[in-house]
């Protein structure tokens, strides 16, 4: 029977392994882009083509909208590039 510390000397460099495969939102960031809406100019930082999960706006008119309504634009405006 193995011990714990045999287990993690195997697991901890498998684990490390498929973190490294794992991408994070900087690497599928794409160019930025400003939609405008009836509050003002929005600037939406969209990540995958085809996913709008991690969409969100980076700049927009905090005096006349809120975060989760300038993110509601660029997740719409991330789902009007995928068609």
């Amino acid at each position: 029977m193995k011990t714990p510390l045999a287990k993690a000397t195997v697991l901890l460099p498998v684990l490390a392994a498929l973190t490294a495969c794992i991408p994070s939102p900087e690497d599928l960031e794409t160019t930025p882009v400003k939609v405008q809406t009836p509050k003002g100019v929005v600037t939406c930082q969209l990540y995958r083509p085809d996913r709008v999960t991690w969409d969100r706006a980076i700049d927009f008119p905090a005096d006349k909208m809120s975060v989760p309504e300038a993110d509601a634009y660029c997740k719409q405006e991330g789902q009007r590039q995928l068609k």
